[in-house]
This record gives structure tokens, C-alpha cells and sequence, in this order.
């Protein structure tokens, strides 16, 4: 069964695309959305252009495709993009990330009804601190790459997150009352390793800058891949 995966780059959207893999999905490709717009409604800004690598080290073919980030137009670029991977795939469905936002799964939702694909959406409603944990465990590692909460501390972004810094986000969360597993905004992640990487993802070079009083970016500069050594013990 044909499917496409919507590929952000960030934690949930690679997640999805590993459980459309072990549940037998044909994942034929992945498409990424470029919004020109920091503040967009529906897609993952932060070092969006960095994705490309992520593909690579997947072996997935990746369709990027542009969009204003405008809230209304960009559901229609939605549309014309879905459109796009059907008539050149074949695909029957979209695999998405979505794990709390209504307004997102809704949407995505309602394109894809109009275009004839399916959805299908594995993360939704999952217990985010559980999910947080499993991540780690299961092989997935990331960088935080933004924040936009009182309660994250600066010092993680563009560092691969340990065990214990995952352990400090959910206290956190719990203290200062976001959403463990960032879905409301309040921070974004970049993976660079994960179960189907062929390769791991390694940054070379970044910069962190404060964009307000709790606001701050992790701008990736260059990377490159390395190979992944496997234990055959």
C-alpha cells in the first residue's frame, strides 16, 4: 500500500514515518512543506532546508514543495502538493506527525478527503510523556531547534537531548504547564538518527538567538552525514 509520509524533519513526523514502515506501508516518499513564513499555522519552520540530509540518510525520495504560510492559502498549496505526490506515486494515503492539534489534523484531514487520499495519523492523542520516553528508548535521537515557552532552559537547543534532558523537559512541562512533547508550539526538533537511518545526521555548526523574553532559535548552519556503525556482536 502506497503511502506518503509528511516530513517536517522533527521528532513526530519521523516517528509517524517509522510506524508506517512497520506496519508494512509502502512509504514511497516524503513530502515537505517550506513555508516562507516563520509564523505558520499548518508546518515546522525551523531549519526546514536541513531535511534533505534526513531524507538521504532515509534513502526516501523527498518532495519539497513551497508554501506562503499564509493560515488560508497555505491549505490550498496543501492541496495542489497532496495532488502532486498522488499523480506521481500512486499513493493511496498520507502518514502525518499530528498528535494534538485539532486545528492541524483537521485540516490535513479535509485536503486530503478533497484530493481522495487517506490519513493516517499514529501519534494522535498518545500520552505524550510515555511517547517522550519510548523516542528515546527506541533510538531516536533529535535537537531541540526553538522554543517559545517560559519554562525550557535555553542551554538545550542544538544539543542531541539525553535521557536525563528529556526527563528535565517533562518536569518542566509539568511545572510550568506546556505540552511535554512541544505540540503546542512551544518548541521544535530536528532528528538526527533514528531506527531507518542509514546515516546519522551530524551538525557541524549552529547558532542560537534570542528572538523575545522566552523566545530562542537554534539556526543550523552545515552538516553532514556519517555512517552508522552497526554491532554485529
Amino acid at each position: 500500500m502506497k503511502v506518503c509520509s509528511l516530513f517536517s524533519g522533527g521528532k513526530d513526523s519521523t516517528y509517524a514515518l517509522h510506524w508506517a514502515v512497520l506496519k508494512g506501508f509502502d512509504v514511497v516518499c516524503l513530502l515537505t512543506l517550506m513555508p516562507h513564513r516563520v509564523d505558520s499555522w499548518m508546518f515546522h519552520y525551523p531549519n526546514i532546508e536541513w531535511t534533505r540530509y534526513q531524507a538521504e540518510a532515509l534513502g526516501i525520495s523527498q518532495v519539497i514543495y513551497e508554501t506562503s504560510g499564509v493560515k488560508d492559502l497555505e491549505l490550498e498549496d496543501l492541496k495542489i502538493a497532496f495532488n502532486e505526490v498522488k499523480r506521481k506515486y500512486g499513493i493511496i494515503g498520507i502518514v502525518t506527525g499530528a498528535l494534538l492539534s485539532d486545528y492541524q489534523r483537521m485540516m490535513i484531514n479535509i485536503v486530503a478527503h478533497d484530493v481522495g487520499l487517506r490519513v493516517y495519523s499514529p501519534l494522535w492523542r498518545k500520552d505524550q510523556v510515555t511517547y517522550l520516553r519510548d523516542l528515546y528508548r527506541q533510538g531516536f535521537r533529535f535537537v531541540l531547534t526553538s522554543i517559545s515557552t517560559m519554562g525550557i532552559n535555553p542551554r538545550l537547543l542544538g544539543r542531541v537531548l539525553t535521557l536525563d534532558d528529556i526527563e528535565e523537559l517533562i518536569s518542566s512541562a509539568l511545572k510550568y504547564g506546556f505540552n511535554p512533547a512541544l505540540e503546542g508550539g512551544e518548541g521544535e526538533t530536528f532528528v538526527v538518527d533514528a531506527p531507518l537511518f542509514r546515516y546519522r545526521v551530524v551538525i557541524d555548526d549552529g547558532e542560537v538567538k534570542k528572538l523575545g523574553q522566552y523566545s530562542w532559535i537554534y539556526i543550523i548552519k552545515s552538516v553532514h552525514l556519517e555512517p552508522k556503525v552497526l554491532d554485529n556482536k
